[in-house]
């Protein structure tokens, strides 16, 4: 049997095409032509014909069993009741409500109560708080509330449905009850019809007609309604399991614990959400790889990333770089942050620089990592993934940051192969999603020779960073 994923990424449509008796697959990336000059926000249709076109081109000719949808977290977007797109999508990066999250976050009760109820904080990255920003030019009670993935899942079934999967970083989903909050709903001046309706992972939908023409794929094929990309990655990559961290450094920045149970602590500091197979506690930053090429564009002259890694390794003067071009998420969740180079010395040059980036981006997330063992503990392995994996003096920096052994997956697209999971389950061919692997991984050791060096280079990182909050 065939089956056809589909994901609306940030930056880019993808298409994997998996055969469940050979266990190969042939994947396609297409990036998204240009919408706006704010990069954070997207036309849902275009976004949507790019992902399906891609979907139809690597589906030509074959008989499909299943369509799996993926995309990310944290996008939103108003449409009439014709469900035509009203607004652009709002994605997680987008942080026009930072100013107003930054004034209710003075409220520590109410902060630590939504924080409770949702798992997630007062930050502007949430849907949430898009929608109280958006409640300011738009009366809310006069539209239907979708975002990218829900959108395109109903574009291909009629369905105006959302998994739970990805209800939870909305931050209008109740953690413990796994329902719509009522009294964010209330707040906010809307009803839940307005919402698309809560299904589990386990629930698929016909593809419709308009469906069938725009991917030539049968009418009536089983399709899988979106999930989020982190939490398919979970799937994707064998990480169901307790103890087992994934740890992701793409255009964003994540670390992804599976639980049994909502785990919340009394601070905010990590979120929780739903993968579709189970909790989710885990921390997430906003500038990784986009920082990356941010650099490489506006300030690197357009040099190859191999020009701007070589020279010299590690040194101990490198330029401090806060990577929160997008704001900051964990651990501070201050969306009003900004960063930039600091302690620049005369004799610094691009590659300095450059390297200062790779550093700080790591910085921030080993932060991030120390919090979760505060909540956690320390987990049994790791698996790293991401356009981190494109540079080996990247991810070794990484390991020897983190002075920890990592795992890396030969398969460079975790979240499809997720996708492709989900319906192999559903399709009977496995009997859980939970039980599937995908060979050995390739172990990536630190070295320890470098661990003095770079704990004193985090600690300066931290004087910075302390000094900026």
């Amino acid at each position: 049997m065939l089956i056809l994923v589909l994901e609306s990424s940030t930056t880019s449509a993808k298409a994997m095409l998996y055969d469940t008796e050979t266990r190969q697959y042939e994947t396609r990336v297409r990036p998204y032509p240009q919408m706006y000059k704010d990069i954070t926000i997207h036309d849902a249709e275009q976004v949507f014909l790019t992902t399906v076109l891609l979907g139809k081109e690597i589906a030509e000719g074959r008989t499909i069993s299943m369509i799996a949808l993926g995309g990310t977290w944290h996008s939103v977007m108003l449409c009439n009741t014709q469900i035509k797109p009203v607004t652009p999508v709002y994605l997680w990066s987008y942080t026009g409500a930072a100013g107003l999250c930054s004034s209710l976050r003075q409220n520590t009760e109410q902060v630590n109560q939504y924080y409770q109820q949702t798992g997630c904080m007062v930050n502007a990255i949430y849907p949430m708080y898009k929608l109280l920003m958006l409640k300011e030019q738009y009366r809310l009670s006069d539209y239907i509330i979708m975002g990218q993935g829900t959108y395109s899942t109903f574009r291909l079934t009629g369905e105006r449905v959302i998994t739970e999967c990805m209800a939870s970083g909305t931050g209008l989903m109740n953690i413990h009850t796994g329902q719509w909050d009522e009294a964010l709903l209330k707040q906010l001046e809307i009803k839940e019809e307005q919402l698309c309706s809560l299904i589990p992972y386990n629930k698929t939908f016909p593809l419709s007609r308009e469906g069938s023409q725009l991917l030539g794929i049968q009418e009536g094929t089983p399709v899988i309604p979106a999930n989020s990309d982190g939490g398919l990655n979970q799937v994707g990559v064998g990480a169901l399991q307790e103890g087992v961290m994934t740890f992701s450094v793409g255009t964003s920045g994540a670390m992804r614990l599976s639980a049994g149970k909502a785990v919340i602590p009394q601070k905010p500091s990590t979120w929780c959400y739903r993968s579709p197979k189970s909790w989710l506690v885990g921390a997430a930053t906003s500038g990784c790889c986009n920082c990356i090429d941010w650099f490489r564009s506006s300030v690197g002259n357009e040099k190859t990333y191999e020009e701007l890694e070589s020279g010299p390794g590690i040194s101990e003067n490198t330029p401090v770089f806060l990577p929160f071009l997008f704001g900051e998420r964990c651990p501070g969740w201050d969306d009003e942050k900004r960063g930039g180079f600091l302690g620049i010395e005369p004799y610094h040059g691009v590659r300095d620089m450059y390297r200062g980036i790779q550093e700080g981006v790591l910085f921030n997330l080993y932060q991030c990592y120390k919090v979760i063992l505060e909540v956690n503990g320390k987990p049994e392995r790791i698996k790293l993934s991401g356009g981190i994996l494109h540079s080996e003096v990247w991810r070794q920096m990484c390991v020897d940051i983190f002075q920890r052994e990592m795992e890396i997956e030969e398969m460079p697209h975790g979240s499809l192969l997720g996708g492709a999971v989900l319906a192999m389950e559903l399709l009977g061919v496995i009997p859980d999603a939970s039980e599937f692997l995908e060979g050995e991984a390739r172990i990536i050791k630190p070295n320890l020779d470098n661990a003095a060096i770079y704990e004193k280079k985090f600690r300066r990182y931290l004087k910075y960073y302390n000094a900026n909050t």
